[in-house]
């Protein structure tokens, strides 16, 4: 049976490009999939929904009807590929909530396969929020993201021992460029006839990243 992947791009930590990598993440699963459904829980940072809007809706979990109404649409076992792009006020409260409702046995249960995206960086907050994920979730859904733009050099050691999934960094007028809110990785792909440009080829290294990511969240589940 096809198991639903739901993918959570988070830190504590603010402006780390977590919504970047949302914005890949999403653009893949509809260009692979034909479909996607992205949930944006963000205050003041770059919002997924301002990106993408045809395939994003907000979210919140600051009450409890707001936190229900994103549990019941994210463990659905409807093949919609599930990203949740989720801003650092949300950090804390969210991954209380999905401790004490037990989300990772209950997705499981219903053919749900979450995977934990944790934007690394080096601060402080991040090194004591980092533990507390991997006491609630099991080591093969947990994945460390080492956005080169952030962490200059190497990952601390802490984050490096589990999965590591690396974003290369790009130079800052190309950084701009897909900074504009009317830019399409996948439209880029499409229309840009020289794929030896090297926004080209950094598109299509982290889908290929993706790929492998979406490949092994299914070959656990299987």
């Amino acid at each position: 049976m096809y198991r639903t992947p739901v993918f959570i791009i988070c830190s504590p930590r603010p402006l780390v490009g977590k919504t970047l990598i949302a914005r890949l993440l999403t653009e893949f699963l509809l260009l692979k999939h034909g479909a996607v459904a992205a949930f944006d829980i963000n205050l003041k940072e770059p919002s997924l929904l301002e990106f993408l809007p045809k395939v994003t809706e907000t979210a919140d979990v600051i009450d409890t009807f707001g936190k229900m109404q994103l549990m019941d649409r994210l463990i659905v076992n409807d093949g919609v590929g599930k990203v949740i792009d989720l801003g650092f006020h949300a950090f804390d409260e969210f991954f209380k909530m999905t401790g004490e409702i037990g989300f990772m046995k209950e997705a499981a249960r219903r053919g749900v396969s979450p995977l934990i995206l944790f934007v690394a960086d080096t601060d402080r907050v991040s090194a004591r929020a980092f533990p507390m994920l991997q006491q609630q979730i099991p080591p093969a859904a947990l994945v460390t993201i080492d956005n080169e733009h952030i962490v200059r050099g190497e990952l601390p050691p802490a984050f490096a021992r589990g999965r590591v999934l690396r974003i290369a960094a790009l130079p800052v007028f190309l950084k701009t460029y897909i900074d504009r809110l009317t830019f399409s990785f996948t439209g880029y792909l499409r229309n840009e006839k020289d794929s030896s440009t090297e926004l080209h080829q950094w598109i299509r290294e982290n889908y290929f990243s993706f790929r492998e990511l979406e490949l092994n969240l299914m070959l656990q589940g299987s």
